[in-house]
């Protein structure tokens, strides 16, 4: 399958994907659900990423002892930051992971056909950044707490 260039006219938020059966996330986030960085892959689609543009995290896993999906939304806090050579780069985050029982498994995400064709879905292994279009996240703003409430999550 080959991967289909991301264009900033179609962008409706970047998605980051972190695998909770190899990083205890449930207990990093239940300790602090405040992302403030997270790793990317260098290349075009990270140079694309700017302060200010949506972001979603997605939790991913294959062991079905917790409720995967996603997990978090918030902005991209600035441009990524180069690593060292052959070296992760990371983009700047203010992002908030929600309390367990606001997020949005993925079942439920699958199951709408109007995100059921999602770059997460299609390609769950590819690296971070993924994304949903503009389509896309309008569909899933209707899974998402009302911005106001417990906890404030802005405008995604």
């Amino acid at each position: 399958m080959t991967d289909r260039q991301v264009r900033l006219g179609d962008l409706g938020a970047w998605l980051i994907k972190g695998n909770a059966d190899r990083v205890d996330l449930a207990g990093r986030f239940a300790r602090d659900p405040r992302i403030d960085s997270w790793c990317v892959r260098p290349g075009y689609r990270s140079r694309l990423m700017r302060a200010g543009q949506p972001v979603v995290f997605w939790a991913s896993g294959s062991r079905g002892h917790l409720p995967y999906g996603v997990w978090g939304v918030g902005r991209v806090a600035g441009g990524p930051v180069e690593g060292e050579p052959g070296a992760a780069w990371t983009v700047p985050l203010d992002l908030t992971v929600l309390d367990e029982p606001l997020r949005v498994r993925r079942e439920l995400l699958r199951a709408d056909a109007r995100l059921a064709g999602a770059e997460v879905f299609r390609q769950p292994m590819a690296a971070n950044p993924s994304y949903l279009t503009v389509a896309e996240i309008a569909a899933l703003r209707e899974y998402l707490p009302v911005p106001g409430s417990r906890p404030a999550l802005g405008r995604l």
